[in-house]
């Protein structure tokens, strides 16, 4: 199992690349990144970075890490704009971007900046047609396209990514949509999620598969939740409280590997850890390494 990891974006910059370097150093695998121009609550005046931008200095300077959006909300950009990124991104990286998407859903950004919403349903046809372009500007030499939303006309990309096929994640757990998108296009699929519901989206993933005439084992399966590991009782109530509102992995070292190896026999291949609740700096590194000690044997 691979373990990355995914900062705060209301981070300053030195900080994220000093927390990108030393888990680097420590034995990660990827930094994943979200992609929002502003935190999703009342009050939006929060240093918030952009995504790719800061993706781009991070692989430049941090040179083994597989990086990419956690995701990126198609509704921001232009497909073949966001593919023209990836692929630029992939060449400054020497091949290791994961293309993130998603359909979006944070409404105060699409209102503050003026982009199209829309409904659910528009979203994820956006999105279903966004895969469409992506692969097609990525894997043919001229592409042409006419969909409902987005169209291409001799449309060229070049240079192609460094990797062949490059990894399109997509993010989500829509049973009916997102997950048969991911069947049918994605190399790479993330949901947020305990142990049980890893297992009961990738059957239901599985299913798209089959039915597409696809091989499951074909897409890789990323996981992410809350980390609460610590001895101190103070901690372990408080991710018992958040787990009852959003997926966490709450317990004692030992308890937080057996935790991880259930994700691992489920048949997840990438935990993804944010540092949302492991507190200031240093007592974030001392987690991040611990959590590496005990339960990434590394």
């Amino acid at each position: 199992m691979r373990f990355s990891f995914w900062p705060n974006p209301s981070q300053s910059y030195a900080d994220v690349l000093m927390l990108a370097r030393h888990v680097e150093q420590t034995g990660w695998d990827g930094f994943w990144y979200a992609d929002h121009f502003m935190p999703n609550a009342e009050d939006t005046h929060v240093a918030w970075p952009e995504a790719w931008t800061t993706l781009a200095a991070i692989g430049a300077q941090v040179p083994r890490l597989r990086i990419g959006t956690l995701v990126s909300g198609n509704t921001y950009r232009h497909p073949a704009v966001l593919a023209k990124m990836a692929a630029t991104l992939d060449h400054i990286t020497d091949g290791r971007v994961v293309l993130g998407l998603g359909s979006g859903w944070q409404e105060n950004e699409h209102r503050q900046y003026g982009l199209g919403f829309g409904t659910a349903g528009e979203r994820l046809r956006k999105l279903d047609e966004a895969c469409q372009v992506i692969t097609a500007l990525f894997g043919q030499h001229q592409a042409n396209f006419c969909g409902e939303f987005y169209q291409l006309q001799d449309a060229t990309l070049e240079p192609k990514p460094v990797q062949n096929p490059m990894p399109l994640m997509i993010g989500g757990g829509g049973e009916k949509v997102t997950l048969r998108i991911t069947a049918q296009y994605a190399t790479e699929w993330n949901v947020w999620g305990t142990v049980e519901t890893l297992k009961h989206k990738m059957q239901i993933l599985d299913q798209h598969c089959s039915e597409l005439g696809r091989d499951p084992k074909t897409i890789q399966r990323s996981a992410v939740a809350l980390l609460f590991m610590s001895e101190d009782e103070k901690v372990l109530a408080r991710g018992k409280a958040a787990a009852a509102e959003r997926p966490a992995i709450v317990g004692t070292p030992d308890e937080v590997r057996d935790i991880v190896q259930a994700y691992a026999k489920a048949g997840v291949d990438e935990l993804i850890v944010p540092d949302f609740t492991l507190g200031p700096t240093a007592a974030k590194i001392a987690t991040l390494d611990s959590f590496m000690q005990y339960v990434g044997g590394r």
